[in-house]
């Protein structure tokens, strides 16, 4: 199978770990690898599955795709390296902390999926579980229910199911991932409405995340996950999650705080929160952990 091949050359650096860093589920997401030949993704797009490889060069970025989706892949190779993330009003000089950060770290631009469904999944497996469940369940469930990635992928690759199949996994397979009935009543309302939930995609960031909230077990945390990848959202900040509140409140004060506290310390970039939340999480800041994550009570949604 010959790949599709083009070039990108971006108006601004493009630094590839941290562009793609947030669509990556662990280090053993078979939907993402990187090796010695570049980064490799693999997507289900409208017109089928592909998959990407990207490669840096010092003129700009080499992708090459396969699959049925291939075409779609190359097109959607911009918006995925940040072409949409527009910076204007955004003011890293208002803490010099995020003025060191943005100056150190030129390359990190926001990524667009374009696409709901792949975005939303992993989300709603890490409700009111720890990161490491979240991924067991995420590489159990794609590796076994996926289908193989297109051309020269490497070992163990897989792209994600389509809606249809992700609707017909037994319940017990779920339990075998570990996913509770809870989530896995909240996917299955999400696959019910997949259709519509895609085009979701195509309408800015704000009615994507009204519509989201629609579905039952759909809460700001999730909401908030799937539009920082889907559209790219630089304002959407993942309120409800057990850790970031204090590495921001740490890496901005000194001291932890809680939700209320984060979103005071963030509010004079409003418009630009996660873009600041996303400095903070490249420069790898962070804060002393003392004992086990809290659990968050089953009845809030995420």
């Amino acid at each position: 199978m010959d790949p599709i091949v083009a070039r990108y050359a971006p108006a601004e650096q493009v630094v590839l770990r941290l562009v793609l860093a947030p669509l990556a589920q662990g280090g053993t997401d078979p939907t993402f690898r990187r090796d010695a030949d570049g980064w490799w993704l693999t997507l289900r797009l409208a017109t089928g599955a592909a998959t990407l490889l990207l490669r840096e060069h010092r003129d700009g970025v080499e992708a090459r795709a396969w699959g049925a989706g291939a075409e779609e892949a190359i097109a959607g190779v911009p918006a995925l390296l940040g072409a949409d993330d527009d910076a204007e009003g955004f003011e890293p000089g208002r803490h010099p902390l995020v003025a060191r950060l943005h100056h150190e770290h030129p390359g990190l631009r926001l990524t667009r999926t374009g696409r709901i469904l792949p975005c939303l999944v992993p989300s709603v497996l890490g409700q009111k579980v720890t990161g490491i469940e979240q991924k067991s369940a995420w590489r159990q469930l794609v590796t076994r229910f996926g289908d193989p990635a297109p051309g020269p992928a490497p070992l163990g690759m897989r792209v994600v199911p389509s809606a249809e199949r992700w609707r017909r996994i037994p319940s017990w397979e779920w339990h075998r991932a570990g996913v509770g009935p809870q989530r896995a009543d909240t996917l299955m309302r999400v696959f019910a409405v997949a259709d519509a939930l895609e085009r979701a995609a195509t309408v800015p960031a704000d009615e994507a995340a009204r519509r989201l909230r629609t579905l039952a077990g759909i809460g700001p945390w999730t909401v908030a996950e799937t539009v920082q990848r889907s559209h790219g959202d630089p304002d959407a900040v993942s309120v409800g999650d057990f850790h970031l509140c204090k590495r921001v409140g740490a890496a901005l004060i000194g001291q932890r705080v809680d939700d209320d506290g984060m979103l005071e310390l963030l509010e004079p970039w409003r418009g630009h929160r996660q873009r600041v939340v996303r400095l903070i999480e490249t420069a790898g800041l962070g804060y002393e952990r003392h004992g086990p994550r809290l659990a968050i009570p089953a009845h809030r949604s995420r």
